[in-house]
């Protein structure tokens, strides 16, 4: 399936994506021929049984993993043509990552970690737009704490603001609320849907959870490495039940489950993502055949 739009509209797009781990009677096609955009200021969802190709597609198109064949672009960049060196700059510059680890420097206050990517490119903070995704994310009065004297879900946000901190093109979310409470995730997700509302930011999530997809504007669903369904969520109005998008409920493949977000925890408008220092997702991140 194909998904496209014009390409200024994408923050980021991939173009013919395949990945294949493995040889011969080993070989494994994690992702076939994938081509989608993820829209500028757009919350998106992808969902899919293990082994679907979800993982192994988000961690293509941040640039973490290589396709065998396609191409990725992040903004204008042609990523895929890009150095090893350069490639890193990209991501540290353009992409925000939020992992279900919080990934914070312990030794670090909260403020601490949340500028730390600019520390590293050796740039100066915007305070205004610090004091702005801290105001969104509700952190004003946890800025002096050590990671140890924050909740899961505080840790969370401060990892969400230090991949905004930068600005970035997209951010790309992996399981962000799978260490978290109920509570702590509904409160997560509408922190992220409110970055992409209030601060224009564009997200990109895995998850398996159909929960925590009812937060997003749009879900795609893959199956053995390709995309089979492609819909919009319709958020409910302030106070009245949840309507089910069209097509959910059926759902366009067998037990797609209904997204729209449980009564009392819809979504109104959410919140944002972190960005790992030095640009460590690289580490262990590279995906393993399955593994996806």
């Amino acid at each position: 399936m194909t998904t496209m739009t014009q390409p200024t509209t994408a923050a980021v797009r991939t173009v013919h994506l395949t990945k294949i781990y493995g040889q011969g009677d080993t070989q494994v096609t994690a992702l076939n021929d994938v081509s989608v955009e993820f829209i500028r200021g757009q919350f998106t969802a992808i969902m899919g049984p293990s082994g679907s190709g979800k993982s192994t597609l988000m961690h293509c198109a941040a640039g973490l993993d290589t396709p065998t064949s396609g191409q990725v672009f992040i903004g204008q960049v042609d990523a895929t043509s890009l150095s090893d060196t350069n490639l890193t700059l990209l991501r540290r510059e353009r992409v925000g990552f939020v992992f279900q680890a919080f990934n914070l420097l312990p030794t670090m206050t909260a403020e601490q970690n949340i500028l730390l990517p600019l520390k590293l490119a050796h740039s100066k903070p915007d305070r205004q737009w610090l004091d702005t995704i801290v105001k969104v994310l509700g952190l004003q009065d946890r800025l002096s704490h050590r990671p140890a004297e924050l909740s899961g879900g505080q840790q969370q946000r401060v990892a969400v603001a230090r991949a905004l901190i930068t600005r970035p093109e997209v951010i790309f979310a992996d399981e962000p609320t799978g260490a978290l409470d109920s509570a702590a995730s509904n409160e997560l997700l509408d922190f992220l849907s409110r970055s992409v509302h209030e601060l224009g930011q564009t997200i990109v999530m895995v998850t398996h959870d159909a929960h925590a997809a009812g937060f997003s504007d749009r879900v795609l669903r893959l199956a053995d490495g390709r995309i089979v369904s492609d819909e919009p969520v319709n958020h409910p109005i302030a106070g009245q039940t949840p309507v089910p998008t069209t097509g959910f409920t059926s759902g366009a493949v067998a037990g797609t489950p209904n997204f729209a977000p449980a009564p009392g925890s819809a979504p109104q408008m959410g919140a944002a993502n972190p960005q790992r220092p030095d640009d460590a997702p690289d580490a262990g991140l590279k995906r393993q055949a399955g593994d996806n």
